[in-house]
Parts: C-alpha cells; structure tokens; sequence
C-alpha cells in the first residue's frame, strides 16, 4: 500500500467536474494505495508549488498531478514542477508518448507528461489533464511498475 495525493490543475474544474482527479483517486485506491489528500489548483506557478509542496511534507510516496502538461501558454505545470525534481525519470514522457500515439495519433507529441524524484524521496508523475491519458498512464505504466521504483529509491 503506498500513500499517494493528487494535484489537478486546472482554471476549470470543480472537486464535481474534476473527472481526472477523481478517475485517479479511484483506481490507485481500487489497486490497493492509500489516499492521503487532493488539491485543484489553477494554472499558476504559485497555486501548483503551494500544493506541491503540501505534499512534499505529506506521507505521500506518490504526487500524481494531473493538467497543464501542454503547450498553451497556460500551461505552467511542467516549467514549475520539473525543475524542482532532483532526477527526471525521461523514459516515462518518452513511452507515454509512443503508446499514447495508437489512441489519438501525432497529437500525444505536444504533451510535456514526465515524472521526476522528489528531493523528499517521493515519485511525482506530471500527466496531461484527460482522463483518457491519465487511464492510459496508471494502467500500462504507472500501475505496473509503482511498487518497483518506490523501492528503488528508497533503498
């Protein structure tokens, strides 16, 4: 059982509407983790590190942040976050793009979606705002091998 916490960010969505957020929630819990807390933010650098950094100090082993991953000018969440982490995990970004491609074609390249080692021994995941892409991240990579690199960077 890992704890894990979830941040959507999004200048739209309500704890109601916010379909990602809640899809995640559920499958982490129905595989069997712990949910320790969720923030919506909107795509503000300050809003997305105030949450983030919530759940630095938190039990959680897992951020799963969902949205603002694109190239909008909007979308902040991967210059705000990735430069925090003090190791990016590229292959992730690389394979969700591959097999992300099979679902909606050449459009899964402009999506910035990276996971990086929190400097608190924590794994964060920066996925797009879909709940298509966040159910393609959690069930073929994330799901699969969690249990893997939670105990590679503990050791």
């Amino acid at each position: 059982m890992i704890d894990f916490g979830i941040i959507t960010v999004s200048d739209t969505r309500t704890e109601e509407s916010d379909k990602s957020g809640l899809y995640i929630q559920k499958a982490m819990v129905e595989a069997g983790n712990n949910f320790v807390q969720k923030y919506i933010v909107k795509d503000d650098a300050s809003q997305i590190t105030a949450a983030y950094n919530k759940l630095l100090v938190s039990s959680c082993k897992l951020i799963l942040v969902n949205g603002g991953t694109g190239i909008a000018r909007r979308d902040v969440t991967i210059d705000t976050l990735e430069p925090k982490f003090i190791k990016v995990i590229p292959g992730f970004g690389e394979y969700f793009r591959q097999i992300s491609i099979a679902d909606i074609g050449l459009k899964a390249l402009v999506s910035g979606a990276t996971a990086g080692i929190t400097d608190s021994d924590q794994i964060c995941y920066l996925l797009p705002g879909s709940t298509n892409a966040c159910k393609t991240a959690l069930e073929k990579i994330i799901l699969p091998d969690l249990n893997h690199l939670i105990k590679e960077i503990t050791k």
